[in-house]
């Protein structure tokens, strides 16, 4: 009988527990200090939110009495207030490492969410952790946390003898919300005690369900306040000192502003003018001997803030915009180029986007690049001349994103390219669905894209997908297909590597939704995947993966990966060469990982891999390996070495063609070599508190191809000997970066910044082998080149310059 008795409870409990909870909040007219105190009188008349229940690791699990979590929430004309009581019995072993905004660090965490619309969409969340730093994103279901979006807010977090105490003050400019006199907004707030790896909701989020955001409580109670009028200016001023042994020391001022515009109460404009780049971290360059460009992150802040609208149809990447030139100056014999800029200098930039009470998200983004030249001599009479290698260019985005039944959306995406003059134009529209049934069960998304190139190449293609997927229990899986025509080409705003192709996909996967005697987490996946060339039906890739991922009891993270591709494979993109294809060997490629406890002062991640080809001698191998050590809570680094040997390979280095003999096909030059890589990177900080901190980092890569013998491709695709070639085509390429930067935020979105950066690098076709001498050729006054910036950026809100006047 009392065994039937707790299973009645325990489905009463998790009854109660899909309910969503309501808090009401109460009007005030009093200040509040936010002292991380509590000691207004009026918080103690506010209604208190409490019972969380556990997210992760065992869901629905009750928070013990001991971790009482009670939060309260007031209101004034201004600004919603927070005040959280984090009760622990053990004070002191609260976890409260110091770091940089966004950072969550090792550190106890308590959070609010806020969704001003109660629509289920989109989440404003703010972080606070024991430490005293803030955090902040907008969160979707479809894109997740989008940890680039910054608002202005206060905060105070104090450590007592009974747990920890958060204050918060969130300004109505840094919510969404609609004019309507009587407001009911979505309510979750967040608790993660760090050293127990276990986070809290208070109202129950039910891992099995593929949602996040539609499972919120209510706030009611917010009566008669107005969206505010959100006008932020962020003027600027730097100051960029440059050395290098190529030229004299030179100093740059220059000054700026950025402005953020709230349309409406929906809608916001960004906007850039006289754009200041300079402080973004800088790129990790490789030796890149594939056919395709390297992609780098994007880590200017006007590109990343708030852009989930414009990732639909994953069809921007915006290094496009100001990246390298779009042609390649054109020379004669007697000519040489002596300057020929690597990137383009943007002139402005701006965006609009918000999603309107009905879901409709609606995204523009514009950029427009300065007309840039090379200059090149005439080695004869030692003329210069200039050519125009990108022209003034027009960049734009249009996003049209349909929301309904809260998990389920049709968007329309275009992207065009506009260059002033003769030169390429590029234009590509998407319509991009995502489908989800009511119960957030099953999942059918996919986008049908078609791209255009101006008269000039008068190219059009489409490139299509379609995938259906169960999204929520323990056992999961989905199917999907995809196709992309030869023409079709998205380069001019976008990236794409591979065209003229069709293939079929699917997965399962396994997944632990409570802890084990061993595992608080462990997921099992496997996954299948298959292309073939559109037109001749050649298998390109077919590969069949499994994976596992856990974490145990010790917050030990375990994971394995192997890889197999049972059959030779056409590759047609490492020739360079249209029509033209290298049969590659099946492989097998193993793969493990260990992450220690980051709770710890000590930790290390390792990853082993090793890959074996069905081609004797053929192999590759390699690991990473990342000790980090924390001080005390203001001090920490963290050291990163890759290694990775592949030998064997076989790769393209030179096409050989007679212009005078149109009808005999090139001949294709492939070399047999071996390929070694080395990448250490350092970072270190030091937090004198949650605003102010030192950071350095550095990088030093080394990567070499030695070539043993030289292979022509023949046209069944095979690879045969090859002695009529003795151009040294070997390829060594060795880079160093150093960052060193303090960062002080010395009043609320104002911030200083000092930075000292120096890099080097070369590339050479002979490789000397000796590490020490690849390290110090860097690090001397010839090569390197210096560069010391500071930059004071000054938060201005139009509230509350108008309140002071």
């Amino acid at each position: 009988m009392k065994k039937y008795l707790v299973t009645i409870s325990l489905l009463f409990s998790l009854f109660g527990y899909s309910q969503k909870k309501v808090l009401k909040t109460k009007f005030i007219s009093e200040k509040i200090e936010i002292d991380g105190k509590l000691d207004e009188s009026i918080w103690q008349s506010a209604e208190i939110a409490t019972d969380f229940i556990m997210f992760d690791p065992d869901n629905g699990k009750k928070i013990p009495d001991s971790k009482k979590t009670e939060i309260r929430v007031l209101y004034d004309n201004d600004a919603i207030y927070i005040g959280a009581m984090l009760y622990d019995e053990n004070p002191q072993k609260i976890l409260k490492e110091i770091t940089q905004r966004d950072n969550f660090g090792t550190s106890d965490l308590f959070g609010v969410f806020i969704n001003g619309y109660n629509d289920g969409q989109q989440d404003f969340q703010f972080f606070v952790n024991a430490a005293d730093g803030q955090a902040d994103c907008i969160t979707t279901d479809t894109n997740g946390e989008d940890y680039s979006w910054d608002a202005v807010w206060n905060s105070k977090a104090v450590i007592t003898d009974k747990g920890w105490v958060v204050e918060m003050r969130i300004p109505y400019a840094a919510l969404r919300f609609s004019g309507e006199s009587k407001q009911t907004w979505g309510l979750n707030f967040f608790r993660e005690i760090r050293r127990d790896r276990q986070k809290y909701t208070w109202n129950f989020i039910d891992s099995k369900l593929g949602t996040f955001t539609q499972q919120s409580g209510v706030l009611e109670g917010i009566e008669n306040i107005k969206p505010p009028t959100r006008l932020f200016l962020l003027p600027y001023s730097s100051f960029y000192g440059n050395a290098n042994s190529r030229q004299k020391t030179t100093g740059t001022l220059k000054g700026g502003l950025d402005l953020k515009y709230g349309i409406n109460d929906a809608f916001t404009l960004d906007m850039i003018l006289v754009p200041d780049f300079g402080q973004t971290k800088y790129d990790d360059q490789i030796l890149n001997l594939g056919p395709f460009e390297q992609q780098f992150n994007e880590n200017r802040p006007f590109f990343t803030e708030g852009t989930d609208l414009f990732s639909k149809g994953n069809l921007v990447y915006s290094r496009r915009i100001g990246g390298n030139p779009s042609v390649y100056p054109t020379v004669e014999a007697n000519e040489e180029i002596i300057d020929n800029p690597a990137s383009i200098n943007l002139v402005n930039a701006l965006k609009i986007s918000g999603r309107t009470k009905d879901g409709l998200g609606i995204g523009i983004l514009n950029a427009v690049t300065e007309k840039t030249s090379a200059t090149i001599l005439n080695n004869d009479n030692k003329t210069v001349r200039k050519e125009v290698v990108e022209p003034l260019s027009n960049y734009n985005v249009l996003v049209l994103d349909q929301r309904f039944r809260k998990n389920s959306s049709i968007a329309f995406v275009n992207t065009n390219v506009t260059r002033n003059g003769g030169f390429r134009d590029g234009n590509v529209s998407a319509l991009v669905w995502d489908l989800n049934t009511k119960k957030n069960t099953y999942s059918l998304n996919g986008d049908f894209k078609y791209s255009y190139i101006n008269a000039l190449e008068n190219k059009k293609g489409i490139n299509s997908q379609l995938n259906f997927s169960e999204t929520s229990g323990k056992y999961r899986y989905g199917i999907g297909a995809d196709i992309t025509t030869k023409d079709f080409d998205n380069n001019d705003l976008g990236i794409n590597f591979e065209t003229n192709y069709y293939s079929f996909y699917g997965n399962t996967s396994y997944r632990i939704l409570n802890p084990t005697k061993i595992f608080n987490s462990f997921t099992a996946r496997l996954n299948a995947y298959s292309q073939f060339q559109k037109e001749t039906g050649k298998i390109q890739s077919g590969d069949i993966n499994f994976q596992i991922n856990s974490s145990t009891k010790k917050n030990l993270s375990l994971g394995m990966g192997l890889n197999v591709n049972p059959l030779e494979t056409y590759d047609y993109y490492e020739s360079r060469t249209a029509d033209r294809f290298l049969i590659t060997p099946a492989k097998i490629n193993m793969s493990l990982y260990i992450s220690t406890d980051y709770n710890k002062s000590f930790a290390v991640d390792f990853n082993p891999s090793y890959q074996i080809y069905k081609e004797e001698g053929r192999n590759s191998y390699g690991f990473a390996f990342g000790p980090r050590y924390r001080f005390n809570d203001k001090i920490s680094i963290n050291y990163i070495i890759n290694f990775y040997r592949d030998n064997n390979d076989k790769g393209f280095i030179d096409r050989l063609k007679d212009d005078l003999d149109p009808v005999t096909p090139a001949t294709i030059i492939y070399a047999n070599r071996n390929v070694i890589t080395y990448a250490n990177s350092f970072s270190g900080k030091y937090s004198l508190n949650s605003k102010m901190s030192f950071n350095l980092s550095l990088r030093h890569y080394w990567s070499y191809a030695e070539n043993k013998n030289i292979l022509s491709l023949q046209q069944n695709g095979r690879l045969a000997d090859y002695t009529g070639y003795t151009v040294n085509k070997n390829s060594s390429f060795y880079s160093w970066n150093t960052d060193l930067s303090y960062s002080w935020w010395f009043a609320p979105g104002s911030q200083i910044s000092v930075l000292y950066r120096n890099n080097a690098g070369a590339f050479e076709r002979d490789i000397n082998k000796d590490f020490r001498n690849n390290v110090t050729n860097l690090l001397n006054n010839d090569a390197l080149s210096h560069v010391f910036s500071i930059s004071v950026r000054y938060f201005i809100d139009y509230n509350q310059v108008k309140n002071k006047f």
